[in-house]
Formats: structure tokens, C-alpha cells, sequence
């Protein structure tokens, strides 16, 4: 009989909508790293970045303990579709393609493709006829390999790469012509060197970038976006930025 009255008693509170939204204090957040100046280790081993401290400052404001987890970025929606972690929080854009998949919060920022190459290098990307026969390099799985791919398969050589440090020795080998990277990441790892330029002009793509957790968990979604906007509203998220930009990268 008691099995039956808290059965009762669990359907009335679905039919009334009184099940109250689970409490996520534990959170798993997966970061792939190298990914300058988004997710990165300091010389002590410690891990930091723009993500990674708006990360720190959501799970404070959630008042969550977080678990940190490094993730190839091959792994990571099969690592969270697996519960390896519960969200993924590291540059991921939001695409119609990973919406199938994934649910994402609010976009949170936005920055453009860019395309870098050694400073003798000054093709403009847009020409496709002075683009024929060069070798590009991208990041595997990201917006910036689907953008080549849709928009210069069987002009360019694309390579392939699982991080972009291995896409940056390449360049630095002269075993690529150029990279089309996420912006601060080229800033971040090229500009900053002898011997490195932009050429052509940033490329907007997607609808931003969004924290990914799956599909059931619209509760963990919710108090996210709370969390992301009140961070934005009282001027934390403009505080973490501008450590690490000169610019606006906030949607």
C-alpha cells in the first residue's frame, strides 16, 4: 500500500508540475587543452584561461563544486553523450548539426575565423584561383574545418589537425601555406611571434559558442544561463574578458 500511495503522490506532482529541478551541485565541465587563450596550463601544471575562469566564476555563482576534466576534442560530445562530464564548456560553436545531438545554454561568446600565415605568404584567402594547390591547416571537428571544407574542397589541400599546437609547428615547419583558426587563438599563438601576419579578413560563422550538455538535462541548462547572465549583468564576465582580449567577445 505504501508503494501505491507514493506512486499516486509522484504522478500528481508531474500532472500539478510541482517535481522540483534537480539541484546540480557536482559538475563535471570538459575543456580540450591547448586551446590559448580559451583553456590552457601555466608552467605549474594548473589549468586557466577565458573559459576556464568563467567556468570558476559560473560554478561560484551556482555555488556547484566543479570537477575539471581534459578532453581530446575528438572525445568530447561522445565522451558527454557517455557521462564521462556533464557539460562541455570549451569553444564549442553552435551548430544545427550539434543541436541534434546536444543541447546548448545561451551562446556566451563569439569570435571570428582567422586566417594566419608566415609573413612571405600573401595570398588572399577569397581567390580561390591563387588559393588552387595551397595546403590549409584546421582544427579537426571545429567550424573552421567545415567552413574550408564546404567552401574549398578541391582547390585547397586540407590537413587535419587534433590540437592547434600541432597545427602551429606545421606552419612554423613550412608543411602548411596557412591556418584558419578561431581568431584569439591565431592572435594568441601566431601574432605574437616574428615572422607571423594575418591575411584576409575574419570570417563570422555560426551562432556563437554555447555550453553543451545532453539533451535531458534542461534543469542543468537552466541554471547555467541564470548563472551566465547575472555574471554578465554584474560585470564579472567584462572583468575576466579583458584579461584576455582587446575586444568584445560578448553575445
Amino acid at each position: 500500500m505504501k508503494k501505491l500511495i507514493v506512486a499516486a503522490t509522484c504522478a500528481l506532482a508531474v500532472m500539478t508540475g510541482s517535481v522540483q529541478a534537480k539541484e546540480w551541485k557536482d559538475i563535471r565541465i570538459a575543456f580540450d587543452v591547448p586551446y590559448e587563450p580559451f583553456e590552457y596550463k601555466k608552467p605549474d601544471g594548473s589549468l586557466t584561461g577565458f573559459e576556464v575562469e568563467l567556468a570558476e566564476a559560473m560554478c561560484k555563482e551556482l555555488q556547484a563544486n566543479c570537477d575539471f576534466v581534459i578532453q581530446s576534442w575528438d572525445g568530447m560530445i561522445p565522451g558527454l553523450l557517455a557521462r564521462k562530464f556533464d557539460a562541455i564548456m570549451s569553444s564549442m560553436s553552435i551548430t544545427p548539426e550539434r543541436q541534434e545531438k546536444v543541447l546548448f545554454s545561451e551562446p556566451y561568446y563569439n569570435t571570428p575565423g582567422g586566417w594566419f600565415a608566415k609573413n612571405d605568404e600573401t595570398t588572399d584567402p577569397t581567390d580561390m584561383d591563387a588559393m588552387k594547390g595551397k595546403i590549409v591547416g584546421v582544427q579537426r571537428g571545429t567550424t573552421m574545418d567545415t567552413y574550408v571544407t564546404e567552401n574549398m574542397s578541391g582547390v585547397v589541400e586540407i590537413k587535419r589537425y587534433t590540437t592547434a599546437d600541432d597545427m602551429v609547428l606545421d606552419l612554423e615547419g613550412e608543411r602548411l601555406d596557412m591556418v584558419f583558426v578561431d581568431y584569439p587563438v591565431g592572435e594568441q599563438t601566431l601574432l605574437n611571434r616574428d615572422g607571423f601576419h594575418e591575411i584576409g579578413q575574419p570570417v563570422k560563422l555560426g551562432e556563437g559558442v554555447g555550453v553543451a550538455m545532453r539533451k535531458r538535462d534542461q534543469d542543468l541548462a537552466e541554471q547555467i544561463n541564470k548563472a551566465l547572465t547575472k555574471l554578465k549583468n554584474d560585470g564579472t564576465y567584462d572583468t575576466i574578458m579583458k584579461k584576455y582580449f582587446t575586444y568584445d567577445v560578448k553575445m
